[in-house]
């Protein structure tokens, strides 16, 4: 099964009410939507992420499920979840994938494309 069955969109929001730019603390938001377009259902076991914030700092991520979960996603169906990161920069990128499973068990990496958190009107 390739990624073109599942389908991954990201949505990114700054968080200026738990940030604290004098203490490199800035707060960022994501809800990710993943879409199941393949005929059969999908299961997310895991996830890996890569997090690089403006001064070149990388934290890697990883961990089983999502959000305490490892939903089954049937076909045609979307699972939608809202999670968070701090970096110490205003701007930074995140990228990775989910491990997900077919319903014939056979694993396939749905990869996340990199996508930008910025704190608004940083970017000139």
């Amino acid at each position: 099964m390739s990624n073109n069955n599942v389908s991954v969109k990201v949505k990114t929001m700054f968080l200026p009410a738990q940030s604290e730019s004098a203490r490199h603390r800035y707060v960022f938001a994501y809800t990710i939507t993943i879409t199941n377009q393949s005929e059969g259902s999908v299961q997310l076991m895991d996830r890996a992420w890569t997090i690089t914030d403006a001064n070149g700092e990388v934290t890697e991520v990883k961990g089983a499920g999502v959000v305490g979960q490892q939903p089954i996603i049937e076909p045609g169906d979307s699972f939608t979840y809202t999670s968070g990161t701090v970096l110490e920069t205003p701007v930074g990128v995140m990228e990775g994938y989910y491990g997900m499973r077919d319903a014939s068990g056979e694993s396939f990496q749905l990869v996340i494309p990199q996508f930008r958190l910025a704190q608004p009107n940083i970017l000139h």
